[in-house]
């Protein structure tokens, strides 16, 4: 089974790029399943129900989020009405929507799971027990387990990945915008990578204008931040999967400008 898992979408440039693109390299590669990072998707910061809907049109089946979930404040009513949308999985119980979804794909279930990190991060539950948990409470459900990590800090991505290496499918790193260089299959064939990048703005910092990122550097004031302009950059990861075995046989970077 071919998995691709694409980085976050910035505002609208990340979204018509999405939309331009993904159905074209979903076909180029034969994808059978994707999961989508949507949570910079309205304006730079948060998602709303309109925005997710978009994102499911262009090709998601599952959408993942991260620290900017709630900051579209409609969200918080929202979000219990989406079922393809997860919010991170190790916010305190109560909190609303979903961490986890298990989706059957042509008789074969694939569980997907949205995490938060905790380095330079909101102080949420540990993730690592928090995956204890998940783990264990989709045995004899499926071997198939995508998680999506929204962290900071390349350590504590790399030590997710180590330590549900053979529990799970893939770690997949989100949030710092930025490609990475360390794809890999682990020994026992969960395949990661610490960020998968973005589908934003190329000329950018992070996909915000440059000139506002230089102008907090220099000035230490506040600043507006503004997404930037095209054109675009469309990050991801093809990971290929075993669904008997839920073990990963390779892990593919995909980077393309639009």
């Amino acid at each position: 089974m071919r998995i691709l898992m694409v980085g976050d979408i910035v505002g609208k440039p990340g979204r018509a790029c999405l939309r331009e693109l993904l159905p074209h390299i979903k076909a180029e590669y034969h994808v059978d399943f994707t999961v989508v990072n949507g949570e910079n998707a309205a304006a730079g910061f948060g998602l709303n129900a309109q925005m997710a809907e978009q994102i499911r049109l262009a090709g998601a089946d599952v959408v993942t989020t991260g620290n900017h979930i709630w900051d579209r404040r409609e969200m918080v009513s929202e979000i219990d009405s989406l079922d393809y949308v997860l919010r991170p999985a190790n916010y305190p119980p109560g909190t609303p929507g979903r961490s986890l979804t298990v989706i059957d794909m042509y008789g074969c279930k694939i569980a997907v799971v949205s995490l938060m990190g905790r380095i330079f991060m909101d102080p949420l539950d540990d993730p690592f027990r928090t995956m204890d948990g998940l783990v264990a409470s989709l045995a004899g459900v499926t071997p198939n387990i995508l998680v999506d990590f929204h962290a900071e800090a390349t350590s504590e991505k790399q030590a997710l990945a180590w330590y549900l290496d053979g529990r799970v499918s893939a770690v997949v790193g989100t949030h710092t915008h930025t490609q990475t260089a360390d794809e890999r299959v682990l020994p026992q064939g969960t395949a990661m990578i610490s960020d998968i990048g973005m589908v934003g703005p190329r000329d950018s910092i992070l996909g915000v204008e440059v000139a506002l990122i230089l102008r907090k550097f220099t000035t230490q004031m506040p600043v507006k931040f503004e997404v930037g302009n095209p054109p675009v950059i469309f990050n991801a990861v093809l990971i290929d999967i075993d669904e008997t075995t839920g073990k990963s046989r390779s892990i593919v970077r995909i980077n393309r400008i639009d």
